[in-house]
């Protein structure tokens, strides 16, 4: 914004803006766009993708198949992904299409910065409600009070039976804990869409076969793409047109 001082619009291509310094865009009176409700059903269907994939450990199976092992080898058995507890960390748009996805295979429970209308179980913090989950699923905001969020204590609590899934940001997720929780079998395993230093995932969880993993993917569709397209584009026509961007921020 210093370099580009008569910068008005900063209109993101997604609902995440945790790039952007918000305080100084509302000093130097510029917009802060993105694109909300255009890609929330797309991320929570990756989101209950990679639960099943995790579980199921179809990644590895796919694997197997490829390799001509199926002559000679089983694969060992997998987990049931039915009947466990999911736990949503985040109940925004996202993580709500998340639970209501879920709840069709087990009890939702979720945390939030306060309790909402809905029929899950609130819990206040993301360590609790991992002690009540068997699969904590991250879809909250990037921002300074959600950074590394799910630390060592977050997944102590969840447990050598629990699974992490992360399609919300890199940053809510301490990749060292993580690592070092894998390592030692403190979780079961962890899908992640997202990771601290993209496009770099750490060597350690690509060769764990712990882990699934997939490059940022969640809203990567034909059809979220042109509905985010469309949205960018409804908030430069109305900037231009001197009325507030429809999906401004600030």
């Amino acid at each position: 914004m210093e370099a580009l001082p008569s910068l008005r619009v900063i209109a993101i291509n997604g609902v995440g803006y945790d790039k952007v310094d918000l305080e100084m865009a509302r000093r130097r009176q510029v917009h802060v766009t993105i694109t909300p409700g255009t890609l929330m059903e797309d991320v929570a269907d990756l989101a209950v993708g990679l639960i099943i994939a995790l579980l199921r450990q179809i990644p590895a199976s796919d694997a197997h198949v490829r390799a001509g092992a199926w002559p000679t080898a089983e694969r060992p058995l997998a987990r049931r992904v039915s009947g466990r507890r999911f736990g949503v960390l985040g109940l925004g748009q996202i993580g709500g299409a998340i639970a209501a996805r879920l709840a069709a295979f087990g009890p939702v429970a979720y945390t939030a910065r306060s309790p909402k209308p809905v029929a899950y179980d609130f819990h206040a913090d993301a360590a609790a409600l991992a002690r009540a989950s068997d699969v904590l699923v991250v879809a909250c905001s990037a921002n300074e009070a959600t950074r590394r969020m799910v630390d060592a204590a977050v997944l102590e609590a969840l447990g050598p039976s629990g699974w992490l899934v992360n399609v919300s940001r890199g940053s809510v997720v301490d990749e060292t804990a993580l690592i070092e929780a894998l390592e030692a079998g403190r979780i079961a395993g962890a899908a992640l869409d997202v990771f601290e230093a993209e496009p770099l995932a750490p060597e350690a969880l690509r060769t764990s076969a712990r882990v699934v993993l997939t490059p940022h993917i969640a809203s990567a569709t034909v059809e979220a793409r042109q509905a985010m397209a469309e949205l960018v584009l409804a908030n430069l026509d109305a900037f231009l047109r001197g009325e507030r961007p429809p999906s401004a921020v600030v």
